[in-house]
């Protein structure tokens, strides 16, 4: 049997290479909410990159979670498409969160059309961000459009149901929305750093 040799002395004699992790630079798309930019490793949304947002059903208030994005985006004057929205968007709500709506455009596509649609628009370079809620999405549908969004320098939103949580994705960010007691957000896989242990409470407001 070998002997054994402590890690720390193979460091010192720098028989063994240790790594060091590249930090993110910082985002330049904050969420808008405090709570969650703090525990997000660049401070934000992952820049030109897909955030995979898992629900327990649809209209538990997911769009309460982008609604500071849309705001911020809309007042730029950039564009932000929504492709197959469940419900339609509450428009005097909506304004009266700052989205400016006639920056915002609905497409709404058949079942099959749904993720065509959201690469399209991501590709573009025209939108700011695109969010899209397709019923079924294998991998590689997901990291086409990852690859949209990098290549469109557009922010993606891909709303899901939580029963995928178990599926690996290629999201640079996953989120797992929970609206009881209040809504909250646990962080399931974020580029760059560990994801915090637990649920991050949203209900204290929105920057």
């Amino acid at each position: 049997m070998g002997q054994v040799v402590a890690l720390s002395s193979l460091f010192e004699a720098r028989q063994v290479w240790k790594g060091r992790a590249v930090s993110l630079p910082d985002s330049s798309q904050p969420t808008g909410w405090p709570a969650l930019d703090e525990a997000l490793p660049s401070g934000g949304w992952p820049e030109h990159a897909m955030t995979e947002i898992l629900l327990p059903a649809d209209g538990v208030g997911e769009l309460q979670l982008v609604l500071p994005t849309l705001a911020r985006l809309t007042r730029e004057a950039r564009s932000v498409m929504l492709i197959t929205p469940p419900y339609l968007p509450y428009v005097p709500g909506w304004e009266a969160r700052g989205v400016m709506m006639s920056h915002v455009d609905i497409v709404q596509a058949g079942e099959r059309d749904v993720l065509w649609a959201a690469e399209q628009c991501l590709r573009s370079g025209s939108c700011a961000a695109v969010l899209a809620w397709p019923l079924q999405a294998d991998d590689r549908a997901l990291r086409r459009l990852q690859v949209a969004a990098d290549t469109g320098k557009a922010l993606a939103f891909v709303f899901r149901d939580r029963r995928h949580a178990a599926q690996a994705s290629p999201a640079a960010l996953r989120l797992e929305l929970e609206s009881e007691p209040s809504l909250q957000v646990r962080i399931r896989k974020c580029r760059g750093g560990q994801p915090p242990a637990g649920m991050l409470p949203l209900a204290a407001g929105w920057s």
